[in-house]
């Protein structure tokens, strides 16, 4: 019984993802382990040893102004009641059995509460890296609560082997899954709108934006909000740098990010005035119709559409026809284009996004495939189905803009494909031959009334804002030939 304690903190130590490295947590067991051995000897006063590392713990937390756990005060009372128990146990056999059944009480007490706040501990750690739920709730109740069987059960050997076997098999269970996560996570390239903003910020000195000042327009009020799609922030972020005010920083109400489909929702409710990016979809030009919102397209530069697969895959060059049989589900394997014996596995982009949108007007009225999904863990709402982000492996084919995957993912894994023999280069994206592009627009709203849009819009499109674009990576408006 003495060594219960050991036992606990030992396995809340392992459950909930601790340190045993540290001097202290090694302080701790030593302090514990020798009042087990003291009590096991039959000395009534063997838990000091660990009762006074609990009152110092208690001490320190309290300084410290930190959360002072109830496992250091049910640690006290549980030397202080085992103490009593061998202070009485030569006593009175009767008192003997009652000390040890409360004791087991106690014991068992102690272990369902060490279990549930081990176990909510574990959970939030594994929630975090994408451990399955069924695992972490495993863990957090039903392995802490088999022990109490140990406190209960004569013939404890048995069941101990059983339950050691027990946790050898849910380490294992565990390993596999976090490596299957791990795996998961090293064979997927995001193509979601996910930028590091903090790359791109205008007027830092480490910014990657081109950073350049306007001679002909800067603005000290009635800024435009403005707001844009991933892969175009470092072409706005550098509009911000050249005419706004350096006091101008991200999320303030004028300079924003907010993806594709919010940056729409938000333009057509008018909480911006300018949004960068590609044409809407149609149910985003729908909502702008239901809040009495008239988009107007101004096109300040161009870019390729592309396709991409894993770098071994020994595809090159797709036609358009074969790139939206795919699409649409009647080519489905890659020998059917000239490649290996392998399954196609096409995937897409959620809804309302800037590139799944290009898809479906690229597909122009073919049907679309159902894209793979896969199965996600919600907090709120339990099991849900998602589209399924891109695996880079042999049979896998994605798509893209053509900056978003040369300029900001640069993943090594992945090639793009040429479309119809034009491999989407800037040079060919300048004399029309590539045969996939569309423009980059700022979209604005008839309704607007602040001039400074207009003139922020003129500037875009002067030599100093396609500068800017050019420098980036896309190709200005006047540079294309369609």
């Amino acid at each position: 019984m003495g060594y219960l304690p050991v036992l606990l903190y030992l396995a809340m130590d392992f459950l909930g993802g601790y340190s045993f490295g540290t001097p202290m947590a090694l302080f701790r067991v030593l302090c514990l382990l020798l009042s087990a051995v003291l009590l096991h000897k039959g000395f009534f006063w063997g838990g000091a040893p660990g009762a006074l590392f609990a009152v110092y713990h208690m001490i320190e937390a309290a300084r410290r102004g930190a959360y002072v756990g109830y496992t250091d005060i049910l640690l006290i009372v549980f030397y202080v009641v085992y103490g009593l128990f061998l202070f009485t146990v030569d006593k009175s056999p009767k008192a003997q059995k009652i000390w040890y059944v409360l004791l087991r009480i106690i014991g068992t007490a102690a272990i369902l509460f060490a279990g549930f706040y081990v176990g909510i501990v574990k959970w939030l750690i594994f929630s975090s890296i994408g451990i399955h739920t069924a695992l972490s709730v495993i863990g957090m109740l039903i392995l802490p609560s088999l022990l109490v069987p140990l406190l209960w059960l004569k013939k404890k050997k048995k069941f101990l082997a059983f339950w050691c076997t027990g946790l050898i098999l849910y380490g294992l269970a565990l390993g596999a899954n976090y490596g299957l996560i791990r795996y998961d996570e090293s064979i997927t390239v995001n193509t979601s709108p996910n930028i590091n903003v903090h790359e791109y910020l205008p007027f830092e000195e480490s910014s990657k934006i081109v950073k350049t000042k306007s001679e002909a327009l800067h603005f000290t009020e009635n800024l435009p909000r403005i707001d844009g799609a991933a892969a175009l922030f470092p072409v706005y972020s550098g509009f911000v740098h050249a005419t706004y005010p350096e006091t101008t920083q991200l999320y303030d109400g004028k300079f924003e990010y907010n993806n594709t489909p919010s940056g729409y929702r938000l333009l057509a409710e008018q909480e911006t005035d300018i949004f960068i990016g590609v044409y809407p979809s149609e149910e985003q030009r729908a909502y702008a119709e239901e809040c009495g919102t008239t988009f107007v397209y101004t096109p300040i530069g161009t870019e390729a559409f592309v396709f991409f697969v894993h770098k071994d895959n020994p595809i090159d060059n797709l036609t358009t026809e074969q790139i939206k049989g795919i699409y649409a589900g009647e080519i489905t394997n890659w020998k059917e284009v000239g490649g290996a014996d392998e399954e196609i596995f096409a995937y897409q982009r959620n809804q309302g996004s800037g590139s799944q949108s290009m898809l479906e007007r690229f597909m122009d009225g073919t049907p679309l495939m159902e894209p793979p999904t896969e199965q996600v863990q919600d907090l709120m709402s339990g099991i849900i189905e998602r589209v399924s982000d891109y695996r880079s492996k042999a049979g896998s084919i994605g798509f893209s803009f053509r900056f978003y995957v040369e300029g900001i993912i640069k993943n090594p894994d992945i090639k793009m494909v040429s479309v119809d023999g034009i491999a989407p280069t800037a040079d060919n994206i300048r004399n029309g031959s590539y045969p996939i592009v569309t423009p980059i627009y700022a979209v604005t709203y008839e309704e607007q009334e602040n001039d400074n849009v207009d003139k922020l819009l003129d500037w875009i499109l002067s030599e100093e804002g396609q500068y800017i674009i050019e420098e980036t990576g896309y190709v200005g408006i006047g540079e294309a030939q369609s």
